[in-house]
C-alpha cells in the first residue's frame, strides 16, 4: 500500500479561479444501485473509502462515469483541471476535504449572481456524490506515472499479444501490482486508481481479459500525457 502524502494545501481548491460556468448542460443521472445505501441525512465523510475492496472499486467505476458526464466539462477529463476550475485531485482524502466537497456538491457555487456550478445534491443524490468523490480522490498525482510509462507500454504490448495459454501473465500481473503500489495520488489517498491498478485487476481471477487490460493501459497512459 502507498504511504499517505502530507495533506495538500487547499489554496488551489478555494482560489478565485472558479471562473468557468457550468452553463445549461443538464445533469446526467448516475446509476448507483449496486452501492450500499448511506441514509437520507448527508454525511460529512466518504462512506465508500473504507467499505471494502468490492464497494470501493464499484464506487470508483460509478464515480468515473458520473464525473466524466457531469463534472469533466469544467473540472477536466480524468480529474485533470485546465486551471479555470479547482483540480479536485488535490482535495485531501479525509473528513476536512470530504466536508468541502459534499457541501459544494449539494449547494453548488454562485459568484456575483452567476451560477458557476449548479447544485447537484437533489439532482444526483448522496450516493452519486460519494462515488464521484471516491473516483477523484484516487486519481494519480501529476507525473506519478512518468517513471513507469516506458515499462507499462512494454507490458501493454505483451498483454495485447498474449497467447491463449496466458504465457507470462502471472509475472506481468505481479509487476503491475508492484508498480500500482508505487503510484501516488494527489489527495493523499493510499491507493491510486492508476492504469497499472486497472490492468492488474483485469488479468486477475479465473477469466483474465488481456485485451481489456492492454486497452486500459493505452487509455490511461494517453490521459496522463
Amino acid at each position: 500500500m502507498l504511504t499517505r502524502k502530507p495533506l495538500a494545501a487547499l489554496g488551489l481548491i478555494l482560489s478565485a479561479t472558479l471562473a468557468q460556468a457550468h452553463g445549461d448542460v443538464a445533469p446526467q443521472p448516475v446509476d448507483t444501485d449496486v452501492l450500499p445505501d448511506v441514509g437520507e441525512e448527508w454525511l460529512t465523510e466518504n462512506p465508500y473509502r473504507d467499505a471494502g475492496i468490492d464497494v470501493w472499486t464499484a464506487a470508483i467505476e460509478i464515480g468515473d462515469s458520473g464525473y466524466n458526464q457531469n463534472c469533466a466539462r469544467c473540472h477536466g477529463l480524468g480529474g485533470v483541471s485546465g486551471g479555470l476550475a479547482p483540480d479536485l485531485r488535490y482535495l485531501e482524502a479525509e473528513e476536512f476535504g470530504d466536508e468541502w466537497f459534499v457541501e459544494r456538491f449539494q449547494t453548488g457555487y454562485t459568484q456575483n449572481g452567476i451560477t458557476k456550478m449548479p447544485a447537484f445534491g437533489e439532482l444526483l443524490g448522496q450516493k452519486a456524490a460519494w462515488a464521484i468523490r471516491t473516483y477523484v480522490e484516487t486519481r494519480p498525482d501529476d507525473g506519478a506515472l512518468d517513471d513507469y510509462t516506458a515499462r507499462l507500454k512494454e507490458i501493454r504490448d505483451a498483454l495485447d499479444g498474449m497467447p491463449a495459454d496466458g504465457g507470462e501473465a502471472d509475472s506481468l500481473r505481479a509487476e503491475l501490482v508492484l508498480i500500482a503500489e508505487k503510484i501516488e495520488t494527489g489527495s493523499g489517498a493510499p491507493v491510486a486508481d492508476s492504469p497499472a491498478f486497472r490492468a492488474a485487476n483485469l488479468i486477475s481471477g479465473d477469466m483474465p481479459d488481456f485485451k481489456a487490460a492492454a486497452e486500459a493501459l493505452t487509455i490511461g497512459l494517453s490521459a496522463a500525457h
